[in-house]
């Protein structure tokens, strides 16, 4: 039998992020070879993964990434099954890296086949099953550029929100973490009227009409009248239009052209409630 070293094992367990004894024990079974022991260790996160598949990962985190440039950002959520795990420090810090490569690719499918360590993300996460003993998989991946990208990230790491201003001008960085906390809070569903599904008006004009004339409104008035409650719809549920948190006298649209000629052109908001 091969003789493991202390400083064998800890290699491998920084190497995997395995536990100690699980690392040493495939040490012992790879007779000390170190790439060996590292496939023992994958080939369990394999066996536990496929025990696993069928369970519910719907905890986890939530993490916005920009990139050096601000003109790119992603949302992932990493998802496991418990919310034990997904509050521990090295569960939290794996998700932000895999953000942090995720901001280099424009469709999940393309993140999930991307190098990670000499392993693709999708072999990481198999990996770290084996690891931490429960379900792992990415949830949501959003993707937005443009001229300057902030973000947010709710404390928890339970919502998480991307902004895209126009331009990139003096006091962008902080307008734009304003905006997408903002997002975050008030959970607008759409950037603005134009983004506004037909459908969701048409329901809303519905509703209106039918509150009116259960209020006893003429019928020859619910059109004008309904059109009035459409526009407050619009002012309470698409971004540009909501009040600025911080300052109700302004609109998120009036807030961003303080810094100038700026608008907003884009949102992301991912939550894991």
């Amino acid at each position: 039998m091969a003789k493991i070293t202390a400083t064998e094992v800890n290699n491998l367990r920084k190497s995997t992020g395995a536990g100690m004894m699980d690392c040493k024990n495939a040490l012992v079974e790879a007779e000390g070879d170190f790439d060996k022991a590292i496939e023992i260790l994958r080939k369990k996160g394999q066996k536990v993964a496929a025990k696993r598949a069928d369970r519910d990962s719907s905890e986890g985190a939530v993490i916005a990434y920009v990139n050096d440039a601000n003109n790119e950002g992603v949302i992932i959520s990493l998802n496991c099954e418990t919310d034990f795990v997904a509050k521990n420090d090295a569960f939290v810090a794996l998700a932000t890296q895999f953000a942090s490569t995720a901001v280099n690719y424009n469709s999940k499918e393309g993140f999930l086949n991307a190098d990670f360590g000499g392993i693709t993300v999708s072999e990481k996460l198999i990996e770290q099953t084996g690891v931490i003993g429960e379900k792992l998989e990415i949830g949501s991946f959003e993707k937005v550029s443009g001229e300057f990208v902030g973000s947010y990230i709710h404390a928890g790491n339970k919502i998480a929100t991307l902004t895209v201003l126009s331009a990139n001008v003096e006091g962008a960085d902080a307008v734009a973490k304003d905006v997408a906390m903002q997002a975050a809070a008030m959970n607008p569903i759409a950037l603005n009227e134009e983004g506004v599904d037909a459908s969701v008006i048409e329901k809303e004009i519905e509703i209106a009409k039918d509150q009116l004339r259960q209020e006893g409104k003429p019928e020859a008035m619910l059109d004008n009248i309904a059109k009035g409650k459409i526009k407050r719809f619009f002012k309470d549920n698409t971004l540009v239009n909501q009040d600025f948190i911080k300052d109700s006298k302004l609109s998120v649209a009036q807030y961003v052209k303080t810094i100038g000629d700026v608008t907003v052109t884009d949102f992301k908001r991912v939550a894991l409630v």
